[in-house]
């Protein structure tokens, strides 16, 4: 095991008018589970490909412990990497797949088939260790894998989005197991998504990027209760974030809607303009009485079972907005209805709109 850290981690492709990865400086601890994500094409696989050896470093190095790995041969770098493909080969045993590396390494058979016999156990493969892949299902395929890489005992874990392939409930479950079994191993382990629900359920930490960029990293909690920007507030968070750019008059006083919202004192000079960005989470606005928050209209309601969530438009100032709304499941509004909508102040979050970066109150 061993720290992982991007010094400046730059990465340029020829003709492309930004890089793919722009100085990215970030460290993940010994044994942590850390989870990068963003939308596509932000750069995430690219920094893990980056780390592996799988492309260049343009700029700024790449360290596992202390050992300078940016110019070393992929092979020499002791990573395993878990891809968004199985790519198991379909001729050969689950046991015959798991420990294809250790042969080619010309490690004694006793020794391969001690290592596979341990990592069928921990991934529940052990009765299926000599059948083919073809008489897997896509978990069981995923598992397989999984213990190609444990097999080996690497210093880091690099997984590219390795449930993309799975289905809803599948994934669900995958992910579960692969967060357990990382915590078991003590691993350090990078892993790559575009699947915020993933990234806050399985990471011990989670970095956001953006265009190539490193937007915060953080816990999860910490990540959703104080977004950095008004990009990681709208991606983080399943609804996202409702963020309304709304006028801020002298008193500092924010109107949303038809509600007048007192901005606290404390961040009002770090507002450049008139104008402030306001955002709430749905389950932090609530139905209200007439004349007691902001009147919308009901255009949609999603009804999940244990949840229910309310997608209004506006009305009066800001007409044309649309509010997300966690309301209680078994009673929701319907749609067409007029309702009205309150935030809890203390819950609100303030972002300047010139930088997008969120203002301390």
């Amino acid at each position: 095991m061993a720290t992982v850290t991007f010094d400046g981690a730059t990465r340029r492709y020829e003709g492309a008018t930004r890089p793919a990865v722009d100085a990215l400086d970030l460290e993940v601890g010994d044994g942590e589970f850390l989870v990068l994500v963003g939308p596509s094409g932000c750069g995430k696989s690219t920094s893990l490909r980056m780390l592996a050896g799988l492309e260049p470093v343009d700029g700024g190095a790449i360290r596992i412990g202390d050992r300078d790995v940016t110019d070393v041969d992929p092979s020499d770098r002791d990573i395993a990497m878990v891809f968004q493909t199985y790519a198991l080969y379909p001729h050969m045993t689950v046991a015959e797949n798991m420990g294809f590396a250790l042969k080619i390494a010309g490690r004694p058979k006793d020794e391969i088939r001690t290592r596979v016999e341990e990592a069928g156990a921990i991934l529940d493969l052990t009765e299926f260790l000599d059948r083919k892949p073809k008489a897997l299902s896509g978990g069981q395929r995923q598992r397989v894998a999984m213990g190609r890489a444990i097999v080996r005992s690497p210093q880091v874990f690099c997984m590219d989005e390795p449930l993309s392939n799975l289905d809803a409930k599948l994934r669900v479950a995958t992910r579960t197991q692969i967060a357990s079994l990382q915590r078991r191993l003590g691993t350090t382990t990078l892993y790559v998504t575009h699947d915020q629900v993933e990234a806050m359920t399985m990471g011990d930490r989670v970095a956001v990027l953006k265009d190539g960029v490193l937007q915060q990293v953080d816990a999860p909690r910490a990540m959703y209760d104080k977004p950095a920007n008004m990009f990681v507030a709208g991606f983080i968070g399943s609804p996202a974030m409702n963020l309304l750019t709304v006028p801020l008059d002298t008193e500092g006083t924010a109107t949303v809607g038809s509600l007048g919202v007192p901005m606290p004192r404390s961040g009002r000079d770090a507002v450049s303009g008139s104008t402030v960005a306001v955002g709430v989470r749905p389950e932090d606005l609530r139905l209200v009485g007439e004349g007691e928050g902001v009147e919308v209209v009901v255009e949609l309601v999603e009804e999940l079972g244990s949840d229910a969530f309310l997608h209004g438009s506006v009305t009066g100032g800001g007409a044309g907005d649309v509010l997300v709304a966690r309301v209680d499941p078994r009673h929701p509004p319907r749609k067409g209805d007029a309702v009205t909508l309150a935030p809890t102040p203390e819950q609100l979050h303030w972002f300047d709109v010139a930088s997008g970066e969120r203002v301390p109150v």
